[in-house]
């Protein structure tokens, strides 16, 4: 059975692609003609929103894991309780907004909502490994 949790799991991996895709799109425009089709032997340096969106992905990237087993373990283990949903919802929210605070340069919000994210996560793994919680 598909649950809230299990829905805003999808999402986040939806935002995944998005910001994979935004990535890509930024990179492809700082890059010489055909680079992205060579063998990429040497980084190119990207900069400004471009170089932004690469580390605001690679963000995503290191905490997804970790969320989405989460995730996983609260639904099989039948802790989906309201601390979860309010974690799941927490996480990916603050996600969503990491990305365009990142990408235009608001370095002290983004490190908030970074930190409220992180919030949502432990969250919803004190719902996993808390009895009775929720």
């Amino acid at each position: 059975m598909v649950t809230h949790n299990l829905t805003f799991l999808a999402w986040t991996l939806v935002l995944a692609l998005v910001q994979l895709g935004l990535a890509a799109v930024a990179k492809r425009m700082q890059e010489p003609a055909g680079w992205a089709m060579g063998a990429r032997d040497q980084a190119q340096p990207y900069s400004g929103m471009a170089a932004r969106l690469v580390r605001a992905q690679n963000n995503l990237m290191e905490t997804l894991p970790v969320f989405a087993t989460a995730v996983l373990i609260c639904h099989y283990a039948g802790k989906e309780t309201a601390v979860a949903g309010y974690g799941v919802l927490t996480y990916f929210w603050a996600r969503v907004l990491y990305l365009p605070i990142y990408a235009f340069g608001f370095a002290y919000v983004r490190t908030l909502v970074w930190l409220v994210s992180l919030i949502g996560l432990c969250a919803v793994l004190a719902a996993c490994l808390t009895p009775g919680i929720g």
